[in-house]
C-alpha cells in the first residue's frame, strides 16, 4: 500500500463530513493510519481538508475511523444530514463526488495524494454522463506519454533547436 495515498474507497461520511483514512507510515512492518477530513459546507466547517485533527494513530483501519467519528461527535459544531458524500467513487485511486441541483449534475474531483478539488466547472445532464466524462479524462491522462525532461539549456531570446 502507498504511504499517503489516501484511501478513498474506505472513506466513511459522518455528520456532514467524509473521513478519509490513509497510511502514516509503517512500524515493525505494521500500516499506522491517521485520516483526513473533507466538509459537505466546505471552509465553512473547522475541520474541512484537516489532517488528523484528534491527533492520534492506530495500527488498524477501523479504529482510525472510530477516532475519528469519536472526535467529530465532541467537537465539530457542524452537522447534517444532506448525505453530500452518498453518491461518491473511486476510480484509478482519484475521488469523484457527483451532486445534483434542479436536473443539473457536476462533481467535485480529488487525486489520490492530496484534498484539492481539481474539478473542471462542467455541468451534466445525468450522473452516469459525468462520471464517464471523469473516468475518459483519467483514462486519458494515463495513457498520454509525459514529455521528457531535458538538460538542455536554451539562452534567452534564442529558439531551442530542432
Amino acid at each position: 500500500m502507498e504511504l499517503n495515498r489516501l484511501l478513498y474507497e474506505k472513506s466513511v461520511p459522518d455528520k456532514g463530513h467524509l473521513i478519509i483514512p490513509f497510511v502514516f507510515g509503517m512500524v515493525d512492518k505494521a500500516y499506522i493510519y491517521s485520516y483526513s477530513l473533507l466538509a459537505e459546507v466546505g471552509h465553512k466547517s473547522e475541520f474541512h481538508q484537516a489532517e488528523n485533527p484528534a491527533q492520534m494513530y492506530s495500527s488498524h483501519l477501523e479504529e482510525i475511523i472510530r477516532i475519528a467519528q469519536e472526535h467529530l461527535a465532541e467537537n465539530s459544531l457542524y452537522e447534517s444530514s444532506l448525505e453530500s458524500f452518498k453518491h461518491r467513487y473511486t476510480y484509478c485511486h482519484n475521488l469523484i463526488i457527483v451532486s445534483e441541483m434542479a436536473g443539473k449534475y457536476f462533481y467535485d474531483h480529488y487525486p489520490p495524494n492530496r484534498l484539492n478539488n481539481i474539478a473542471a466547472p462542467r455541468i451534466f445532464s445525468s450522473e452516469s454522463e459525468c462520471i464517464s466524462w471523469v473516468k475518459q479524462g483519467l483514462d486519458q491522462s494515463r495513457s498520454t506519454p509525459k514529455p521528457e525532461l531535458t538538460t538542455e539549456i536554451v539562452e534567452p531570446g534564442l529558439s531551442p533547436p530542432d
